[in-house]
């Protein structure tokens, strides 16, 4: 029997990566004439950016401030945050899964402050009793420790849980917990190839907790 679920944050819960894509694609076409494919993009998603850094330096011969990049990103997204909702039927997914007395967490590759903000931001915050982040552990997706503190500080087993993603770096998280997982693809994860142990829904409204 299920006693909990388990989200990922960007991507799963609130679409910020398609935000991040285009603003990411934007500033290093406009500053650095580099031009970055979707495909590269997806594999950093749900996980570090070493892999991302690595081809925008083979891109250009510029010596980048990745650091300052980000904040600017970062910047940018924060003013256009009114884009930053819920992905329609997450909402009504938590509320069933309170109504059956499922403990609802996050775990997520991300900083606390960024994620506490958005969900302030969407109004969720309250609905999760346990927050995971990357400030958390040693090492984030797709490291399974993330989930393994969720499981812990929830009180619920591997077998009890149900984790919900939406890229091929979380689930692979996941499912090393022992997590059966499902996965909600968004506009820039919906390509990427999953793990055969994953259940692959297109809408969070044809997940059924019952």
């Amino acid at each position: 029997m299920i006693k909990a679920i388990i989200f990922d944050f960007d991507g799963t819960l609130v679409d910020t990566e398609t935000l991040w894509y285009k603003m990411y694609k934007d500033v290093l076409l406009e500053k650095y004439e580099v031009h970055l494919p979707l495909e590269e993009f997806a594999k950093v998603i749900g996980t570090t950016d070493e892999a991302l850094y690595s081809y925008v330096h083979s891109q250009t011969k510029t010596t980048i401030d990745f650091t300052e990049l980000e904040m600017e990103i970062k910047s940018k997204i924060m003013e256009q945050k009114d884009q930053l909702v819920l992905r329609e039927g997450a909402a009504d997914l938590i509320k069933q899964a309170k109504s059956m007395n499922l403990k609802v967490g996050i775990a997520s590759s991300s900083p606390r402050k960024w994620i506490e903000d958005i969900l302030e931001h969407v109004k969720v915050r309250d609905s999760f009793s346990v927050i995971k982040t990357k400030d958390d552990v040693s090492e984030v997706k797709p490291n399974p420790e993330l989930y393994l503190k969720a499981l812990e500080e929830l009180d619920v087993l591997p077998h009890e849980t149900l984790a919900i993603e939406d890229s091929a770096n979380g689930s692979i998280a996941a499912i090393e917990a022992g997590i059966k997982t499902v996965i909600v693809p968004n506009e820039v994860t919906q390509f990427l190839t999953f793990d055969k142990r994953v259940s692959v829904y297109q809408h969070f409204s044809d997940i059924q907790l019952s």
